[in-house]
């Protein structure tokens, strides 16, 4: 995908609401946590979440997936998402994009833990 198609994807999907839902294999009835920012950075975009309590199972390498909604797109030899709705980000075993990973996952404090996700560029 061109640069500029990539970049007006990722900045439709960096518009979002303030504490989205950080899901557990994108079951809305399993929210582990939620999503306090979104940005790109020379790997790609990157989550910060923070997890409801400990006992979710999450550790560097846990896969990482985005549940959206389409608002636009172009169809030519392959579909480009330009705009979209990010509903929920959620920790899975098996992510689409094999290189979308959590790289690490840092105690905060009591019952708080961070984690810190990457999905990689092109």
């Amino acid at each position: 995908m061109p640069r500029s198609s990539t970049r007006r994807t990722r900045a439709a999907i960096l518009c979002v609401k303030a504490r989205l839902p950080l899901l557990w294999q994108h079951d809305q009835r399993r929210r582990i946590g939620f999503v306090e920012s979104l940005s790109e950075d020379a790997r790609g975009l990157r989550v910060i979440a923070q997890l409801d309590d400990d006992s979710a199972v999450v550790h560097a390498g846990s896969g990482l997936s985005f549940g959206y909604r389409v608002r636009a797109m172009q169809q030519q030899e392959y579909r480009e998402l330009t705009d979209l709705d990010l509903i929920e980000v959620s920790i899975v075993a098996t992510p689409m994009q094999p290189l979308a990973r959590v790289l690490a996952v840092e105690a905060g404090g009591p019952n708080i833990t961070d984690i810190t996700q990457f999905t990689q560029g092109e």
